[in-house]
């Protein structure tokens, strides 16, 4: 038999916020992609680790995009099965996000260490790694910065030590000799760490944002799911 009365209320509360869930995949997807984008090449420059960040954003948005289609079909087809496997995976999500957000406020400083190390390896191997090279010339155009940590980070380069020089993405007016005994007059001061972490502090209160209305109604979702599970167990009917 199917659930009546009050449950049938919670029946599509449940099917209501899986809606929700599936937008707030989409969200996420939306999201993981943005920060692909604006950061691919401070990704391609970085080790593995920093540059696996997004991909998490996109995968778990993918993973939400379908536990709450799951959870929508058992809702609407009174599935006790599906319902509960609906129940344990978002309950298994939400878990992950609260560890996953321990783990990124433990670890900040680390990711910035790492994103340090991949610009000064990146650096290092210029005019030598052609993709490496587009990657770093790129990130200097995009951001406006010049090095890690400033302009002369480069000065320790060998190549550009014996020349005074630094490349011409750090210059502010593309001239044929801007990058030559450069100053902060003609080329970008600020180091592109610095530069790559303003973007983050600037865009990390929407993905906390999002994070947070995901979590609540996760919780809501689980809630609801176990009542739905409830009523289906037993067996009441349902309009």
């Amino acid at each position: 038999m199917a659930v009546e009365g009050g449950m049938k209320c919670v029946k599509f509360l449940v099917f209501i916020f899986n809606f929700i869930f599936w937008v707030c995949g989409v969200a996420l997807i939306a999201i993981g992609i943005y920060a692909q984008t604006a950061l691919d090449k401070a990704l391609t420059v970085s080790s593995s680790s920093a540059s696996s960040t997004p991909v998490a954003i996109l995968v778990l948005g993918i993973i939400i995009f379908f536990i709450s289609f799951f959870g929508c079909c058992g809702a609407w087809k009174e599935s006790y099965c599906m319902v509960t496997t609906f129940a344990v995976l978002l309950s298994i999500i939400f878990l992950v996000e609260i560890a996953a957000a321990i783990a990124g406020y433990v670890f900040k400083d680390k990711v910035r260490s790492v994103l340090e190390e991949g610009l000064w390896d990146a650096m290092r191997k210029y005019g030598e790694d052609k993709p490496l090279t587009e990657a770093v010339d790129e990130l200097q155009g995009d951001f406006g910065c010049c090095g890690a940590n400033n302009y002369t980070d480069w000065f320790t380069i060998e190549r550009f030590e014996v020349n005074n020089t630094v490349p011409r993405s750090c210059c502010r007016i593309n001239t044929t000799s801007c990058n030559i005994h450069p100053s902060p007059a003609t080329i970008y001061e600020k180091g592109c760490l610095q530069s790559i972490e303003a973007w983050m502090k600037k865009n990390i209160l929407i993905v906390a944002a999002v994070a947070l209305g995901i979590a609540f109604f996760e919780i809501l979702g689980i809630i609801f799911a176990c009542c739905l599970m409830k009523g289906i167990r037993s067996g009441y009917e349902v309009m």
